[in-house]
C-alpha cells in the first residue's frame, strides 16, 4: 500500500499538473482558460485536473456550463507559500534548478 506522502507527491510529479497549480495560484479558471494559457489540449487538462481534484489539491465549482477550478486555499496555498519561502531563504543559488537561483 502506498503511503499518503507517496500519493500526494506523485500527484505533483507531473510538469502539466505543476503548470496547472501555478496558473491557478494566480486565479480560478475554467479548462478553456487553462488550455489557452498553458497551450495544452483540453482533454489532457481535464485528465490532469481529475487527478488533482481526487486528491483535493483543486476544487471545482459549476458556473453555468463551465467548471471553474481553483486551488485548495486551506492546505495547498500555504504549502506553495512555504515552498516559495524555502526557495528564497534556503536555496540561495546552490541548486541551479529553481527560478530563484
Amino acid at each position: 500500500m502506498k503511503s499518503i506522502y507517496s500519493i500526494f507527491f506523485s500527484n505533483l510529479s507531473s510538469n502539466l499538473r505543476i503548470d496547472i497549480i501555478t496558473a491557478l495560484k494566480e486565479k480560478p479558471m475554467c479548462v478553456m482558460e487553462l488550455s489557452k494559457i498553458l497551450q495544452v489540449e483540453q482533454s489532457k487538462l481535464s485528465h490532469a485536473l481529475a487527478s488533482l481534484k481526487k486528491c483535493n489539491i483543486v476544487h471545482v465549482k459549476q458556473k453555468g456550463k463551465q467548471r471553474v477550478y481553483s486551488l485548495n486555499k486551506v492546505t495547498i496555498l500555504p504549502i506553495l507559500q512555504l515552498i516559495d519561502k524555502h526557495a528564497k531563504f534556503h536555496c540561495g543559488g546552490k541548486c541551479g534548478n529553481c527560478k530563484n537561483c
